[in-house]
């Protein structure tokens, strides 16, 4: 009984161990890459938008970044989702604010709720492409008034910029693959459907 014991103890702290073990070279990949991301979105946007609006846009960016250079296998991180996520998003967003201009509230529920569903219909869920959808509604009026152009700048341009670096910096590190796989997303509707 005693040597079971000990032998579940240690399997249990190398479980712990391998899943809590630090990779520096992932860490300064992940770094490198969100830094430069967000950083040329934030340079690009400075000049264009209140300091407010930017702060929304980087945030909805920022979270994209989690998933593209910190999580680069997931399904949601893929450029599929990225790209599709963000634009049907913003297109739902702005298209919501016109048809409900004055209730912030209703419009906001609204944009982010249907945002998730086309989403999900068209195979492309990226959870940070809600925050697009909801700043297409609550941005300043200088957001609010670029109408459908918001769809392109800053949405389909951020993203682009986002896209470009991580294709350059996940592939740059030996250990990293981005897209994660060609197939991947028939690999992950077989496990998951």
């Amino acid at each position: 009984m005693k040597k079971r014991i000990k032998r579940n103890v240690r399997l249990a702290r190398y479980v712990v161990y391998k899943e809590t073990l630090i990779d520096f070279k992932d860490h300064i990949w992940t770094f490198i890459g969100s830094f430069l991301g967000i950083g040329i979105i934030g340079f690009i946007n400075q000049e264009h938008f209140a300091q407010t609006d930017n702060l929304f846009l980087i945030g909805s960016f920022g979270a994209s970044s989690v998933l593209i250079y910190g999580i680069v296998n997931s399904p949601l991180a893929q450029p599929r989702n990225l790209i599709g996520g963000h634009l049907i998003c913003a297109f739902v967003g702005v298209t919501v604010h016109y048809i409900i201009p004055d209730q912030l509230w209703l419009a906001s529920a609204f944009a982010v709720s249907l945002s998730i569903v086309l989403m999900q219909i068209t195979r492309t869920l990226h959870p940070p492409g809600g925050a697009t959808a909801l700043i297409a509604n609550i941005g300043s009026v200088k957001i609010t008034s670029l109408g459908y152009w918001y769809v392109l700048s800053p949405v389909l341009s951020g993203v682009m910029v986002l896209l470009l670096v991580a294709l350059l910096v996940n592939n740059r590190a030996a250990h990293r693959k981005y897209p994660a796989n060609p197939n991947w997303y028939k690999i992950w509707e077989r496990r998951y459907r």
